[in-house]
């Protein structure tokens, strides 16, 4: 029975494969009527043929006959092979997505150069498809929706996919009846990048009654457990969510075991055993069993010796010891910003004005914005042509004057080329007022080449910040082969802040080499790369990476004054 639906699978297949040729219509229609003639079968493949049913259904001509006979005979189709060795893989998965045919795939993967699914969503949200022939925002915003309804079959997803959720779903269970607490728990509290679930931790007088919620909650799709501490559901965004369920006294504790990591953890055990302490879900205990008392978090860690550590730091990667010896640093905050410096606008790829993103960066607080639209390589991206920089550079010395109190800062994310020279010459660079500079291309040189790429172009006076610098797009690419290691030290040497890229889909810098850059005396910025002013919003996600590796508000660049800032970035110029 399985032959028959694998055949019918490879037959829908070579109509795709056919699509992709611009083969005739009837040529395609045929290979599509097959694959439902066989998926709707009685009876399995070998009798299908052994009886003659092959040669006389209608909608099999001869041809497919023989084809269906070569492969009961062999498991293979030649054909199929063949065509399919001559197709990107990535038109297979683009196909997947509702309302994206083949014809059109096949334009983005020419067009675009996109290699992922992963890759067209960031391209969507940077506007890519809005003015690309034969597309438009509708269709953009339709395969974002198609994007969406595949993404609920994967295993991981975005931080920011889940964290808000996670938020709104603790914020409905504390307003229930009987609930004295709920909070977020889990590797989303730990702000990691990828995630796999929701945990919510939940105190109640009657923790049973608590896990009864779970199937009422919005947004359920199936209450796959319920106990009288733990509710598991299934969410219909695709996510499995854990509830458990505590006594107010166990809420601290229960948070804390909850929100990990398991390295961590191993950690503190080990802390607890030389004090004669047992560390778990419910709190901490002595060795004749008597339960302590633990108000809070800061407590059951002051109980160990320690410092508070905080929930990003909870990675068993040396913060139990800079607990004990008070060296924790006083970590970044969402407040701490002042400003920001990467963001696209209608100049090239984004959906706002200046002086709308300008109005969206006054309302968040801040005190100044870099506009840093793409340079002209990134034709894709409608990349600015000497004539449109100096438009643009008008427009925002008219923003200025009408608005003393923010100021606008006319950069430019600028393209390194393969050979490490940058998009615009020297003279050029020397108008914008800070430039940033980024990889957009040539993604798969050598390691070698690449660092080479990204240390020539650090090495010229004119670039303040390295943008996204491993160009990674989570769970749809990874980032290109580069010594991280030797690009941080050329940071350091060249005096180039690097960039943490806020966008959720690339949050690059990763945490895990923050600390890294820290440790080597390089600044920091925290960007949103905004290509609408909501996207602003973005920064709290590099925040958090910012918080994750270790950094303080000293680390990064953009929670200084504009001038100060400013000046940071251009210090090489001197």
């Amino acid at each position: 029975m399985a032959d028959k639906q694998e055949l019918a699978r490879l037959f829908a297949e070579i109509a795709v494969l056919l699509e992709l040729k611009g083969e005739n219509p009837f040529k395609i229609r045929a290979y599509e009527t097959a694959a439902r003639i066989l998926e709707e079968l009685d009876g399995d493949l070998a009798e299908f043929v052994a009886s003659g049913r092959v040669d006389a259904t209608k909608g099999i001509g001869e041809a497919l006959a023989l084809k269906i006979r070569e492969f009961l005979a062999t498991g293979r189709l030649k054909y199929y092979d063949d065509m399919k060795a001559a197709v990107p893989p990535v038109l297979f998965e683009l196909v997947k997505i509702p309302g994206l045919g083949p014809k059109k795939a096949l334009q983005l993967h020419e067009k675009l150069g996109i290699n992922s699914v992963g890759e067209l969503e960031y391209a969507c949200r940077e506007n890519r498809l809005a003015t690309l022939p034969g597309f438009g925002a509708k269709t953009q915003e339709r395969i974002l929706q198609g994007i969406d309804y595949v993404k609920r079959y994967q295993g991981q997803f975005l931080l920011a996919d889940v964290w808000p959720l996670a938020e709104k779903i603790a914020a409905w269970l504390e307003a229930q009846p009987g609930v004295d607490a709920a909070a977020v728990a889990g590797s989303i509290r730990r702000r990691k990048e990828t995630v796999k679930d929701i945990d919510v931790v939940v105190a109640a007088a009657e923790p049973e009654k608590a896990t009864a919620l779970a199937g009422a909650l919005p947004g359920v799709e199936t209450v796959l457990g319920q106990g009288p501490t733990k509710a598991s559901v299934k969410l219909v965004t695709g996510m499995n969510l854990d509830i458990r369920a505590v006594r107010p006294e166990e809420f601290a504790a229960a948070l804390h075991h909850f929100t990990g990591s398991k390295e961590h953890h191993v950690g503190l055990r080990g802390l607890a055993k030389d004090k004669n302490l047992k560390i778990n879900e419910y709190g901490l205990e002595t060795a004749t069993g008597e339960r302590l008392a633990i108000a809070d978090e800061t407590a059951l860690y002051r109980t160990l010796g320690l410092n508070y550590i905080e929930p990003e730091l909870r990675e068993g990667l040396g913060e139990i010891e800079a607990a004990a010896g008070g060296e924790l640093p006083a970590l970044v905050a969402p407040a701490d910003i002042r400003g920001v410096f990467h963001m696209h606008t209608t100049f090239s790829d984004g959906s706002a004005t200046p002086a709308e993103m300008a109005a969206a960066a006054r309302e968040r607080g801040w005190g100044y914005l870099g506009v840093t639209d793409h340079s002209r390589t990134a034709v894709y991206a409608r990349g600015l042509r000497l004539e449109t920089v100096d438009e643009q550079r008008r427009e925002i010395e008219r923003l200025n004057a009408a608005n003393p109190g923010f100021r606008i800062m006319a950069g430019i994310e600028c393209d390194i080329l393969p050979d490490g020279t940058l998009d615009y010459p020297d003279e050029v660079l020397a108008g914008f007022d800070f430039v940033i500079a980024s990889v957009h291309s040539a993604f798969r040189q050598s390691e070698a080449d690449m660092t080479r790429r990204i240390i020539t172009a650090m090495e010229n006076r004119y670039v303040g910040v390295l943008g996204h610098p491993t160009g990674r797009i989570l769970l749809a690419r990874d980032g290109y082969a580069v010594d991280l290691a030797a690009v941080i030290a050329a940071a350091a040497a060249t005096g180039t802040v690097i960039e943490i890229n806020a966008s959720p889909y690339r949050l690059d810098l990763d945490w895990r080499w923050c600390r890294r850059a820290k440790e080597a005396g390089v600044l920091l910025a925290v960007d949103p790369d905004a290509h609408a002013p909501a996207e602003l919003d973005y920064v709290a996600y590099g925040v958090a990476v910012a918080r994750k590796g270790w950094l303080t508000a000293a680390d990064i660049v953009n929670t200084r004054p504009a001038a100060e800032a400013l000046a940071l970035l251009c210090r090489k110029r001197n």
